[in-house]
């Protein structure tokens, strides 16, 4: 009986070893049944085909060129939102595609009374490159509205577009002394481009620079 009692231990541990190797093998098959990670996402956008990325990056940059007024650059640029693989994507830009045709239109219908009435106008003439119309309107909200910077700011910008850098300077100055922070949205501002080499417009817009070297 002693010996009888000696042979079972062995089988017993043995049935346990092979218990366990199955509770193990069980966890490593759940491990190996668990989903992938979510794809990276921007604002509900996936990200993972290269193509979205590009998509994505395009309607940034439209973005950027809507808020800033660009209407006909911007209009460009979601229309080759459309063209991409995210339908998401091209919803958004469909829906700014619209504002923006909107805001292009030649508004002499609406017959602009006020100030930002005849500004929204110059813009509008501006973007269609109607440039002797733009600055008639802009003219006009600026007599409306004298101490509006963002008026004095258009009129600035579209001087660089017809090529006269005195008014533009003088334009450029007066928006800048009603809020300084026309200052910073001019260093990125591709209008200005024309005076880009003008000592004038660089002393304007980075009057640091001119303060550290006269120390």
């Amino acid at each position: 009986m002693r010996f009888m009692a000696k042979a079972r231990k062995p089988a017993s541990r043995s049935s346990a070893h092979t218990k366990g190797a199955a509770h193990r093998s069980a966890k490593s098959r759940k491990k190996k049944n668990l989903p992938p990670p979510p794809p990276a996402q921007r604002g509900g956008v996936e990200l993972v085909d290269p193509r979205v990325q590009a998509q994505l990056k395009v309607y940034d940059e439209a973005l950027a060129l809507f808020h800033q007024q660009k209407f006909a650059k911007a209009k460009q640029e979601l229309e080759e939102v459309l063209k991409g693989p995210s339908k998401e994507l091209a919803d958004r830009a469909r829906m700014h595609l619209k504002i923006a045709e909107q805001r292009m239109k030649p508004s002499a219908e609406q017959n602009p009374r006020t100030a930002e009435e005849h500004y929204q106008r110059g813009v509008g003439m501006m973007n269609i490159g109607r440039w002797d119309d733009a600055r008639e309107s802009l003219l006009k909200a600026r007599k409306a509205a004298p101490k509006a910077d963002h008026i004095h700011y258009a009129l600035a910008a579209l001087d660089c577009l017809t090529g006269e850098a005195d008014s533009a300077m003088a334009n450029l100055k007066v928006a800048i002394h009603l809020r300084a922070e026309n200052r910073y949205h001019a260093r990125n501002d591709e209008d200005f481009a024309f005076l880009q080499e003008d000592p004038r417009f660089t002393e304007l817009l980075y009057p640091e620079k001119d303060g550290m070297a006269g120390q």
